[in-house]
C-alpha cells in the first residue's frame, strides 16, 4: 500500500478512509448507550447489561466444560467482547485511544490493511486471556485490538528505523511505557485488569504488521 493510497497531502489520513473507526465508534457508543438506559431503568430489562455479558462477554470456561447459552457463544465471543465495555468511562477511554492509534494505521496501510489488524489482534487478545488468564469473570472491552493497533505500529517503527538509521531506543522506550501502563492501571484497578487480553493483542498485532506491509516505509518506490 502506497502512501498515496493512503493519506492526503497534509498527511493526515483523508475522510474516506476513516469509515472503519466510525463504524467501530459508532457500534461500541450504542451498545454501551442501550446498556446506560438500562441501568438507569429508562429501558428493560434492569438487568440488559448483565445479560449481555453473559451472551456476549468472553468466558474461558465456556472453552473448557461450561454449557453455552447458545451454541456458537464459544466462538463469537472471540469477536462479541470487543464490542462491550464495563461503563462510560472505559468506553471513552478505549474510543479515543482507537481513533488515535487507528488514524496512524489507515495512514499506513489503508482500511483493508486497518481491518486485518484490528480484526487479528481481537482474536489474538482474546487468546491470551483464555491462554493465561486464572480467572472464570467475563473479559469485555476493546483493549486487546486497541493493543493490537500499538503493537502494529511498534513493528513498523522498528522496520523503519533500520532504513532512517535511527537507533532502537523509541521502540524500546514505547514498549516500555506500555509495560509501565499495564503496571499502574493493573494496581488502579486492583488487579481487576486483563493484561493477558494486551499482552495477546500486542503480540498479534506486532505480527500481522509484520505481514501486512513488511517493507520499511522509505523503500517504497511510491513514496
Amino acid at each position: 500500500m502506497t502512501t498515496s493510497d493512503t493519506e492526503d497531502p497534509s498527511g493526515v489520513a483523508p475522510a474516506a478512509l476513516r469509515w472503519p473507526i466510525i463504524v467501530l465508534v459508532v457500534l461500541c457508543c450504542m451498545v454501551e448507550g442501550v446498556l446506560q438506559l438500562a441501568d438507569f431503568e429508562v429501558i428493560g430489562p434492569v438487568r440488559l447489561r448483565m445479560m449481555a455479558y453473559e451472551y456476549g462477554g468472553f468466558w474461558s470456561g465456556l472453552l473448557q466444560s461450561w454449557t453455552p447459552n447458545y451454541p456458537s457463544q464459544p466462538y463469537l465471543m472471540f469477536l462479541t467482547y470487543g464490542f462491550l465495555h464495563g461503563g462510560v468511562l472505559h468506553l471513552l477511554v478505549n474510543m479515543i485511544t482507537l481513533w488515535s492509534l487507528g488514524m496512524a494505521v489507515l495512514d499506513r496501510v489503508g482500511t483493508r490493511g486497518f481491518a486485518i489488524l484490528y480484526a487479528g489482534s481481537l482474536l489474538g487478545g482474546a487468546a491470551g486471556f483464555a491462554l493465561l488468564a486464572s480467572t472464570l469473570a467475563p473479559m469485555v472491552g476493546a483493549s486487546g485490538a486497541l493493543f493490537g493497533l500499538a503493537g502494529g505500529l511498534l513493528a513498523w517503527a522498528y522496520i523503519d528505523r533500520f532504513t532512517l538509521q535511527e537507533a532502537l531506543w523509541p521502540v524500546a522506550r514505547a514498549s516500555g511505557l506500555l509495560l509501565v501502563l499495564n503496571v499502574v492501571m493493573w494496581w488502579a484497578l486492583d488487579g481487576q485488569l486483563a493484561w493477558e487480553t494486551h499482552l495477546g493483542g500486542f503480540v498479534t498485532g506486532w505480527l500481522i504488521a509484520m505481514l501486512v506491509d513488511p517493507r520499511p516505509r522509505d523503500l517504497d518506490p511510491a513514496t
